[in-house]
């Protein structure tokens, strides 16, 4: 959550960047600047907002995945072999020998 030490001005950013900037870094919260006393940006270090960009990727991935059983479950979609071959059309990939062959 975001604490009252990390809500600045725009322009106290400005003025102590390299101090803040380390700030932030250290702790891994973001750094909420206010222009006009209303809340306009949130700065993040790199590392967090990597960690949050992986957070909402992975509920994404997951949302997507339970969509796609729900559909399974009601008959719904297509078969991998029909949907494999149709990837191998589309991209020009030659079809694999079997051991058969």
């Amino acid at each position: 959550m975001i604490q009252p030490s990390d809500i600045h001005t725009l322009t106290e950013f400005k003025r102590e960047s390299t101090k803040l900037i380390e700030r932030l870094t250290e702790s891994g919260r973001p750094t909420v600047l206010t222009v006009e006393g209303k809340a306009k940006v949130v700065v993040l270090g790199v590392e967090a907002f990597e960690k949050l960009a992986a957070a909402a990727e992975h509920r994404e991935t997951r949302a997507l995945v339970r969509e796609r059983l729900k559909e399974i479950e009601k008959g719904q979609g297509r078969r991998m072999l029909e949907v494999l071959e149709e990837l191998r059309l589309e991209f020009g990939i030659a079809k694999a020998k079997s051991d058969d062959e």
